[in-house]
């Protein structure tokens, strides 16, 4: 278990029962983004947050950094990790399409050794990667991008905290007015994420055109095998094939010929590891101690192995702020930090918090007083049952922790994973501009 967020939600549902959990979020070996003249290292326990506020991968990797901005939720995008997103195997990963036209390659680990793969070989099916027993990924390694090239991510989906209906990622190698490189790969379309060779090889070697460009992203939805199910039908998904990918090429032609590249504002976040915790082994049928600090409040617990830090806040410390809403990390009503870092305590184990430092809802308060903060939110009318108002609060706090002055597009997309089935969004917004200072 590395973020957790799909291992927790298919122990949840049951489509998971593991004998034993190790929890290696701790390996702070395997995070960070290093950059060299030959590319670019990630280690796999790095946070798709920080992949998508990296101005080395803005620059040199841009379809990855656009691929990590549109992941789910912001809180998801905090919790998961670059190689759990590998490591699933779903056919709607964001990360892949960017990392297979990037022509990245994934060290692994096991009992036998070191072996390097290519990420686009390591897909076999959904919810199945070339991975042994025992082998760990523990690094994506993408090579240096070469002069003039560009590329780009697209995704159509629901809403902007969904899955995709359809993703596309796109490279391209420009000479002049020809394009000498085309790489291009559909997520959501197949079993897995697929590389469009025959519209790839259509572009290679050929005087970029719009007809060229169209008459490649029509190739290109004929090699997809996309399927009916609750997101959008097959037919649908291949009529927006035709679009993404034409568009995404359009982007990518551009990009590569200029300097300036897009960016992402926000702060890099990856879960601190405490200095006065170490490993802890529990079993199925008992129960560990474990210290944390809750609201400035230090404490020492016993949990279950299958306690989630939630159940652990509202019914033993009776801090009922966080709420349970969906259980599988989809509304945020249960957004609470650890560590510095928003996280949803429904996708938390219990003694994964073993040494940390927790602030709920119920500790933004001062002295009796309600903050800056929560008395914009109460003038600008921005609640109305409330159910998820503490998890927009813990978010808000962030956000402008991260970014002093956001614009309207920033906050709705920092809110995107914070359902909300009351207001509407528009008095959140006024809310939280309020408190940025923006609103008298």
């Amino acid at each position: 278990m590395a973020g957790g967020t799909n291992l927790i939600v298919d122990m949840k549902l049951e489509n998971a029962s593991p004998a034993n959990v190790i929890d290696i979020t701790r390996l702070d070996s395997l995070s960070g983004i290093g950059s060299t003249e030959s590319g670019t290292t990630i280690g796999t326990l790095t946070s798709i947050r920080s992949l998508a506020v990296s101005e080395s991968l803005w620059r040199r990797h841009t379809c990855l950094a656009e691929a990590a901005a549109a992941f789910g939720s912001t809180q998801v995008a905090m919790m998961g990790t670059l190689g759990g997103n590998i490591a699933n195997g779903s056919p709607a990963s964001d990360t892949v399409p960017a990392l297979v036209v990037e022509g990245a390659e994934a060290t692994i680990v096991g009992p036998s050794g070191e072996r390097t793969i290519l990420v686009a070989d390591l897909l076999q099916g959904p919810g199945r990667v070339a991975l042994q027993q025992a082998e760990v990924l523990t690094e994506v390694r993408i090579p240096g991008s070469t002069a003039n090239c560009g590329s780009a991510f697209l995704k159509l989906s629901r809403v902007k905290a969904d899955l995709a209906k359809v993703s596309v990622a796109v490279r391209l190698v420009r000479d002049g007015d020809t394009i000498v490189g085309a790489r291009i790969a559909l997520g959501s379309v197949g079993p897995t994420v697929i590389r469009a060779r025959k519209a790839s090889a259509m572009l290679s070697d050929k005087a970029f055109s719009k007809d060229l460009v169209l008459n490649a992203a029509r190739v290109a939805a004929e090699e997809i095998t996309p399927i009916d199910d609750v997101r959008s039908t097959a037919d649908y998904r291949r009529r927006a094939a035709v679009a993404l990918v034409h568009d995404a090429c359009v982007l990518a032609w551009r990009r590569a010929a200029e300097d300036v590249r897009p960016t992402h504002r926000g702060a890099s976040t990856e879960r601190t590891i405490p200095s006065n915790s170490g490993p802890l082994h529990v079993e199925a049928d008992e129960s560990v101690t474990i210290s944390l600090t809750v609201n400035g409040h230090e404490m020492e617990l016993e949990v279950a192995p299958n306690e989630l830090l939630l159940n652990l806040l509202r019914e033993r410390l009776e801090l009922t702020g966080a709420k349970y809403g969906c259980g599988i990390g989809e509304c945020a009503a249960c957004t609470v930090w650890m560590n510095g870092a928003p996280i949803l305590g429904c996708l938390v184990l219990a003694v994964a918090a073993d040494g940390a430092t927790i602030q709920t809802i119920e500790g933004e308060a001062i002295h009796g007083e309600l903050s800056a903060l929560q008395r914009a939110f109460i003038n600008e009318n921005a609640f109305q049952c409330g159910y998820c108002t503490p998890g927009m609060l813990m978010m808000t706090k962030k956000l402008l922790e991260e970014i002093a002055d956001p614009t309207e597009d920033e906050i709705r997309d920092y809110l995107k994973g914070n359902h909300c089935r009351c207001t509407g969004y528009a008095s959140i917004v006024r809310a939280v501009r309020r408190a940025a200072g923006e609103i008298e």
